[in-house]
């Protein structure tokens, strides 16, 4: 038995080890790829095939598979996908090979064509090159087919944006090379289109007009074609959706519901109609006012702070502003990260709304490093003194906001951005100070005809912002027929690095008046200092010689007793307060000024002239302004000597009383040329509102009431003050103020014009 067991399990043996040897071998063979499963084998070498318009670099530096780190299949399927995202490739395909007890990955890239060119086809109404400006891709782009896409969405956006609600852009592509394509945006523009009406349903309480008017999507009207308006835009439109739920909430309807417009084509599809659905709820009014998390200030403090009040109908922009409110009054005392969140609680059946403002008052912060960024030419300096807050002292947000105004009133930048940025664990607060420069230095020469001056040509060179420190530098030079004139000044605000300004000028003109020509050089010295934030004081010493020669014969007597040479050595002190929040484009604030003038330091003319200036700005709905402006002057010589005719006041003009010449407002000789008055009286009134404000145009409309009077012809009456009114535009070009005013004489007398269109550039009214 034991023998025969032997011979038996011998053959046994030999095939276990046979059994042995196979599954070792299989082992052997299979060991690279359960290593590559299980563990990773290092990555040895990267390489990167097929690119030619994409830099190896480049896009080596998406991958995260990098050498040295160990193999994953997922990892390399991200990368792909990464890859992908770029939008350079139409292909990526990677090979992994055994190298060097390692791998090798093998990236292969296919590569999208180029654009060689960008046309369009079917466009009747506006030219290709206006059409390139709309979108984003130029030749030499890549052929990215979502990016594609987009553009043609562009250009439909453009298309409806000027009324053509029903075109239809699509992108051709044609391949004309292995590695290039042309673009052609195939356009079918379709009939222009208008809104007809737009129809308001559902509202009870709130009229169709309120809703219309708080709209920025109109009907077609008269003036369309200037305003713009009558077009259907989506963007637009879905703005129109918030902004009749905003009137609503701000009319106390809490439970306000506003439909998706429905559109209406008419049958010849070149008129549209809109419709919108409102359900409007009940109306809810305020109900219990409390504080609650305030430590710093009362309860009845921070209530003071607010405008509304239990009883009156809710209003979220109230609510809102009443919020900005005590945060300004936290942040004013350094509170940077205070927080006051409303807890509105609504009474469905009493339909109030009780409202608790909760206060989260931080800490103090205190103001950390001031960082300056942007400006290539203009000095750190310039802008840091015009800061108001220094490093260390307690935030204050009224004094940031003052800064702001400050340095946008420098008129160096087209953008002043000051960006707070707290660290809270330190308590501090650094301030961002970034401006974008603009062009500063200016040179224009130009001509033009008038009824005075005939032919001109006019020539002037200006620096506002001289080497970067501030300094304003100008020459100017007019000649006409009748009149030549020189001017150059220099202004240093910050004279010797000190608060005090300091300025000199110098002047030649000569003017040929109908009955006399007057020559006049002169030259003037001033310093200024701020006494207060806003009070500025300023004096000035002007020295001029005046020659009156070729009178006529027939000139009145105050012109002949102007004859000869005259000099005036004179002192200016003047005093004025500006709270305006931007100089050039004032919207609030005001500006409170008070001239003097004393001649007879030395010199021939002896005489006293002091001007009143009052002007103030108020901000009114969508970002319109009224303005209000009163001018005083009051002028008479001593010592034995009159007021020379040139320092008389002339009323009548751009700057004075629209709609009249030079002077016609004022007094007259016996031969009914002016010769202006010793007292002036100026009223004017103007509503100003935007037209484009992406290029900061505006209009206004204004009221203009004045006139000069010489108490030794007429006595003062209101019957001599006159009455113009008219309208006029405003832009602030890239050149400066522009303005343009057409003026309606409202009573003209004998010889005088009905109107008068007038023209200037380098400053508002």
């Amino acid at each position: 038995m034991n023998k025969a067991f032997s011979f038996v399990d011998q053959p046994l043996k030999t095939l276990n080890k046979c059994c042995e040897l196979i599954i070792l071998s299989l082992l052997i063979v299979t060991f690279p790829l359960y290593a590559f499963a299980e563990s990773g084998p290092s990555i040895k070498s990267i390489e990167i095939q097929g690119n030619r318009k994409v830099s190896s670099e480049a896009i080596y530096s998406k991958l995260k598979s990098k050498v040295g780190d160990n193999f994953s299949e997922n990892l390399v399927q991200d990368d792909i996908q990464k890859l992908y995202s770029i939008g350079y490739f139409d292909d990526i395909s990677v090979d992994i090979d055994s190298f060097e007890g390692g791998v090798k990955l093998v990236y292969f890239f296919k590569e999208k064509p180029t654009i060689t060119s960008i046309d369009f086809q079917g466009n009747k109404e506006f030219e290709a090159k206006d059409l390139k400006e709309k979108i984003t891709l130029t030749s030499g782009a890549v052929a990215n087919l979502p990016l594609i896409q987009d553009n043609a969405q562009k250009v439909i956006s453009f298309y409806q944006s000027e009324g053509y609600w029903l075109v239809s852009v699509l992108p051709v592509i044609r391949e004309t090379s292995k590695d290039a394509v042309a673009l052609t945006f195939q356009i079918d523009e379709g009939p222009k289109v208008v809104i007809k009406d737009i129809v308001i349903e559902g509202n009870k309480i709130v009229p169709e007009k309120d809703i219309k008017k708080a709209m920025e999507t109109k009907e077609r009207w008269l003036f369309s074609f200037i305003t713009g308006s009558g077009l259907y835009k989506k963007d637009q439109i879905r703005g129109d959706i918030e902004r009749i739920k905003e009137l609503y909430l701000n009319k106390g309807f809490l439970h306000i519901a506003v439909s998706e417009p429905e559109i209406s084509l008419s049958q010849d599809k070149e008129e549209l109609s809109i419709k919108i659905s409102v359900s409007e709820g009940d109306q809810y009014k305020v109900g219990s006012l409390n504080v609650k998390g305030n430590s710093v200030f009362t309860d009845s403090e921070l209530l003071q702070k607010l405008k509304i009040a239990s009883g009156q109908i809710f209003s979220r922009s109230v609510l809102r502003t009443d919020i900005d409110n005590i945060l300004d009054l936290y942040m004013e005392k350094g509170y940077a990260l205070c927080d006051v969140n409303p807890l509105v609680d609504v009474n469905e059946l009493e339909k109030i709304a009780n409202i608790t403002f909760s206060v989260t008052e931080g800490d103090i912060f205190r103001i950390g490093m001031i960082e300056i960024s942007g400006n290539a030419k203009t000095r750190d300096k310039v802008i840091r003194r015009e800061i108001r807050l220094d490093e260390g002292d307690i935030f204050n947000k009224k004094l940031l906001t003052r800064s702001f105004q400050r340095i946008n009133n420098l008129n160096f930048f087209e953008n002043v951005d000051i960006a707070p940025s707290p660290r809270p664990a330190e308590k501090l607060v650094d301030l961002k100070v970034n401006v974008k420069e603009k062009m500063t230095g200016m040179l224009s020469i130009g001509g033009g005809y008038s009824s005075v001056d005939k032919f001109m040509v006019m020539g002037e060179v200006t620096q506002a912002n001289l080497f970067g420190k501030g300094l304003y530098l100008k020459f100017k030079a007019d000649f006409s027929a009748i009149r030549t004139n020189y001017n150059i000044s220099l202004r240093d605000p910050w004279f010797m690095d000190k608060p005090v300004s300091a300025s000199i000028g110098l002047y030649n003109d000569t003017f040929q008046y109908p009955d006399y020509d007057k020559k006049a050089t002169g030259g003037s010295v001033g310093f200024g200092k701020e006494l207060s934030e806003y009070v500025q004081g300023n004096i000035t010493y002007d020295l001029e010689r005046v020659s009156i020669t070729n009178i006529s014969r027939n000139a009145s007597d105050i012109i002949q007793e102007q004859e000869g040479i005259r000099v005036t050595s004179s002192i200016s002190p003047s005093i004025s307060k500006d709270t305006r929040d931007n100089y050039l484009d004032p919207s609030s604030g005001y500006r409170n000024s008070l001239y003097l003038t004393i001649a007879g330091l030395g010199g021939d003319n002896y005489f006293v002239k002091e001007v009143l200036d009052s002007v103030g700005y108020f901000p009114f709905k969508w970002d319109t302004t009224f303005s209000l402006r009163g001018r005083l002057g009051l002028a008479a010589g001593y010592a034995g000597k009159k007021l020379p005719l040139y320092e008389r006041f002339y009323v009548g003009g751009i700057n004075t009383v629209r709609g009249l010449s030079f002077g016609e407002a004022g007094p007259k000789d016996e031969n009914g040329d002016e010769i202006g008055g010793n007292v002036e009286a100026i009223f004017n009134a103007e509503f100003i509102f935007p037209l484009v404000s992406d290029v900061k145009l505006k209009g206004l409309t204004f009221f203009d009431y004045g006139a000069s009077f010489d108490k030794d012809v007429t006595k003062y009456s209101l019957k001599d003050m006159r009455p113009t009114a008219g309208f006029g535009f405003r832009w602030l070009s890239p050149f400066g103020p522009i303005r343009l005013e057409w003026g309606f004489n409202l009573d003209p007398r004998e010889n005088e014009s009905k109107s008068k269109l007038e023209f200037s550039i380098g400053g508002l009214f």
